[in-house]
């Protein structure tokens, strides 16, 4: 007998702030997702990443980058948009610290939604989420990039990306699992495309077991590829979250679909959406749109099969984030460069100087994989003289 095709369907970032919270408070998940909701109805497994904690407070934490947080019963739209699986292994979960993360986690719980990628240490957030859907035991991994939000030994947060941690959890789980989907929270935010590092780390995801790699996190449409038999997505924009002043492909994206048979050879299918600026909620592209859309897709998705695209494409793009990462490390001006260096540290005290916002901007971006490897791009880039122009470049 002939098993039907197992559906699975995969959103990306899901952040219910602005015109879309009171929506999820209420629980209205059609004005939301409007004709997207029949795909994760009727999905026989749905997943997406809930971009920032549920919170009864603000507790902010210190960090780098913008606080997320979003009233707990916004649980109320998630669970009527019938998403099974909530990724809480990402870069904003820990925004209000553990009570915003243990909150998220019992929300979830009591609305009968599973969550993967995060938990009260470092052994729970890095447990695999088995589903068995018709006799087949779905696998989800979660794994996160190092910025504020990651989990240790004895504290909580999300599950760090640790290919060594990787494949040991692979091996001691493969028995257990016929098809893994691996969700990776990383990449470099509005960049279409994969970095070298990415690139190879996905693939080798794939090469020690894993079916199908979905990265998020870069708030816009990317590319993918076929790999082994296998599935990587590269980025596949956020599905609500209303942040006005952004690019318009911040508000595009695309759900993943996969289609499982028999023999586990899975094909995907992706369906664009785009999310209005001037109205809640997130619809399918018009069918024009759409077609274009996938065509744009299709194209980078081609394109970055040749290795030296890649590093092209990633060498630009280091090129013109430059000034703002090498501000991140010595400063925004001509004065706090020279206070860092040895002829003045005898007059100085760096540490008392700093403020917490510069060493938090500093601790990113050498802790977060992203970010370093650009770090290390345009320092391997850049000739004595840019050093030497740097300061007056941002006195200008």
């Amino acid at each position: 007998m002939t098993r039907k095709l197992i559906r699975v369907v995969i959103g990306g970032d899901i952040c219910p702030i602005g015109l879309n919270e009171p929506y999820f408070i209420g629980g209205d998940a059609g004005s939301v997702f409007n004709d997207l909701l029949p795909e994760f109805e009727n999905a026989d497994l749905s997943i997406a990443n809930l971009e920032c904690p549920l919170i009864n407070k603000k507790n902010p934490i210190e960090k780098a980058g913008p606080v997320l947080g979003v009233s707990s019963d916004s649980i109320n739209g998630l669970k009527n948009a019938s998403i099974d699986i909530l990724n809480l292994g990402n870069n904003h979960i820990m925004d209000h610290g553990s009570e915003g993360l243990f909150n998220t986690l019992t929300l979830c719980s009591k609305a009968g939604i599973k969550t993967v990628g995060a938990g009260e240490n470092l052994q729970e957030a890095r447990k695999i989420l088995i589903v068995k859907i018709g006799g087949v035991s779905i696998g989800i991994l979660s794994l996160a990039e190092h910025e504020f939000s990651i989990a240790t030994k004895n504290l909580c947060g999300a599950n760090p990306l640790d290919l060594a941690d990787f494949v040991r959890n692979m091996k001691s789980n493969s028995p257990l699992i016929d098809y893994l989907i691996v969700l990776v929270h990383g990449g470099n935010e509005h960049y279409p495309y994969p970095s070298p590092r990415l690139k190879d780390t996905c693939r080798f995801m794939i090469e020690m077991g894993a079916k199908a790699v979905v990265v998020q996190h870069t708030h816009c449409p990317g590319c993918f590829e076929e790999y082994q038999g296998s599935h990587i997505v590269y980025g596949q924009g956020n599905l609500i979250f209303d942040l006005p002043g952004q690019k318009s492909s911040f508000y595009e994206g695309f759900l993943v679909k996969l289609l499982i048979p028999d023999h586990l050879n899975a094909s995907m299918e992706l369906v664009p959406f785009v999310q209005p600026t001037d109205q809640p909620g997130v619809k399918k592209m018009a069918i024009d749109d759409a077609r274009l859309f996938l065509q744009l897709v299709q194209e980078r998705s081609l394109a970055i099969q040749n290795d030296e695209f890649v590093k092209l494409k990633w060498d630009q793009f280091c090129e013109n984030r430059k000034h703002d990462y090498l501000r991140r490390i010595i400063g925004h001006n001509r004065f706090c460069s020279r206070i860092f260096s040895f002829k003045y540290r005898k007059h100085f005290k760096v540490d008392s100087y700093c403020r917490s916002e510069y060493l938090n901007r500093l601790l990113n971006t050498i802790s977060c994989e992203s970010h370093r490897e650009a770090v290390e791009n345009i320092l391997n880039h850049r000739s004595i003289n840019d050093w030497g122009n740097f300061g007056r470049e941002n006195d200008k």
